[in-house]
């Protein structure tokens, strides 16, 4: 599973429910959280930050609307709500609440995703992430506040803002495949102009600069269908 994959909280008392989607959101790329109740979902809110919560309207004990309130007085994250077919008015509190969309039970697990989907596209990313400090990976040393590379040879070579930017976001996450959609929302926050394009011509020209044959790089590997991976391992200088 991809640890930067968004991370959706299902909160549910019912187990025919919470566990099969558990398992449709994990197929389509998502990490989850789940919660049996209003109580269990506050006690997981307390050590994590999901993505997006999908959350029952009707449950014992502190029902959905309730709950929902409590997340978007703090600010919290975007809340999808489950409700009966019946509950109309439910659903209109719901809205009124603060929710950012509804499903009516039951429900296809395809339209829930998709629905999912459109409301992370929605919200507004968090500020790219600026990373400081010089970190060494094969034989080169990244230096961020320079925004240029140094190789063990004693060469320099000179990043734009936006190539040290990239690179520093691939270090961030050595080893690991990173998709062109999540090194847009770490580096350009999704920005109206950048594009998926945009991402490949700063990962091309970062091989001109650090690989020593960039028709076989052998740093910045290709991940056919995934993306990008960091292929070295990385130490703070």
């Amino acid at each position: 599973m991809d640890q930067t994959a968004p991370q959706v909280m299902i909160v549910d008392d019912a187990r025919d429910i919470r566990e099969p989607l558990d398992k449709y959101l994990r197929r389509q790329g998502l990490r989850t959280q789940l919660a049996a109740s209003a109580a269990e979902a506050r006690a997981l809110l307390e050590d994590s930050a999901p993505a997006l919560v999908v959350l029952d309207v009707m449950m014992p004990g502190e029902d959905g609307l309730s709950l929902c309130r409590w997340l978007v007085a703090r600010d919290g994250p975007p809340v999808i709500l489950l409700t009966a077919m019946a509950d109309e008015t439910d659903r209109i509190v719901g809205l009124e609440l603060g929710a950012d969309d509804y499903v009516v039970k039951p429900f296809n697990p395809r339209e829930l995703v998709a629905r999912i989907r459109a409301v992370l596209r929605r919200r507004p990313p968090p500020a790219p992430k600026v990373t400081t400090g010089i970190r060494q990976f094969g034989p080169w040393s990244h230096d961020a506040d320079a925004q240029s590379v140094a190789h063990s040879d004693g060469r320099t070579v000179a990043l734009t803002s936006g190539e040290s930017r990239l690179l520093g976001v691939l270090l961030d996450h050595p080893q690991t495949v990173m998709s062109r959609d999540r090194l847009l929302d770490l580096t350009a926050g999704r920005d109206a102009k950048a594009y998926d394009r945009a991402i490949d011509n700063s990962i091309s020209r970062l091989r001109r600069k650090i690989e020593a044959d960039p028709s076989a790089p052998r740093l910045i590997v290709t991940e056919w269908g995934g993306g990008y991976r960091l292929a070295a391992e990385v130490d703070l200088v």
